[in-house]
């Protein structure tokens, strides 16, 4: 028996990264899982990589800055599931790398339509399918860098810092709604998000941490699983950081 059978999880931008550890982790304790990205290919990929080793999953394109993706995405898990259990946000963007005082209007508006914007309108559109099934836990991937930001990824660290506040600011109305809500912040994660702020080399970025290796994408699904979990049922409003002992707070 797994801790989350019978449990349905939605996890946004998760054919790759980050995003298919959680889901992987999820389905690997029990969930019947729901993967989606932009792109149909990648989202078949993950279904079949899952399905192969016998986790019940489901893959729809979405694209979580478009409404009627995900008005489609949500109906879907009505009419097959009657609601969900869990959702995880871990879609995010960033098109831009350099000076936050050069970033283009463009770049700004497109990393807090995807990293701010989606991920609120993508918890309010669900909350009453996590109402169906009795409440359920949300979980919010943000970032170290919305604690310290990095010199080349400014407006990027504002839009994490931001969902750093609407974790805690949705806490007491989802309280009413038996929904708990928590957030994840990875630091230096290995995944070609991360590609080209690791080109100075692996071992050097490593020799800076307090565990001395680049972390890898399932580095952050064991605690986003935890977080799920009736073994976090007293915790939410909390923000655990996942960076291999870089200090960015008391």
């Amino acid at each position: 028996m797994g801790k989350f059978d019978n449990k349905v999880a939605l996890v946004t931008a998760s054919t790759q990264g980050i995003g298919f550890a959680i889901a992987r982790r999820l389905a690997v304790d029990g969930a019947h899982v729901i993967v989606c990205s932009r792109k149909k290919a990648n989202v078949d990929a993950a279904v079949k990589s899952l399905t192969s080793h016998k986790h019940k999953v489901s893959g729809m394109v979405c694209h979580v800055g478009k409404a009627c993706d995900r008005a489609l995405l949500l109906d879907m898990i009505k009419q097959k599931f009657g609601g969900m259990d869990i959702l995880v946000s871990n879609a995010g963007v960033n098109p831009y790398f350099g000076s936050i005082l050069s970033t283009p209007e463009s770049a700004y508006d497109k990393i807090l339509d995807v990293n701010v914007k989606a991920t609120f309108m993508l918890i309010q559109e669900s909350v009453p399918l996590l109402q169906a099934r009795g409440g359920g836990s949300i979980v919010i991937v943000s970032s170290y860098a919305g604690f310290s930001p990095n010199p080349l990824l400014g407006i990027y660290g504002v839009s994490k810092t931001a969902l750093l506040g609407l974790t805690k600011a949705l806490v007491p109305e989802l309280r009413d709604r038996n929904i708990r809500v928590n957030c994840i912040a990875p630091g230096l994660i290995k995944t070609q998000f991360s590609s080209a702020l690791l080109q100075q080399g692996e071992e050097a970025v490593a020799a800076e941490l307090k565990i001395e290796r680049i972390g890898v994408p399932d580095d952050c699904a064991g605690v986003a699983s935890f977080l799920c979990s009736d073994d976090a049922s007293y915790i939410t409003g909390e923000t655990v950081v996942v960076a291999g002992g870089v200090p960015c707070r008391l």
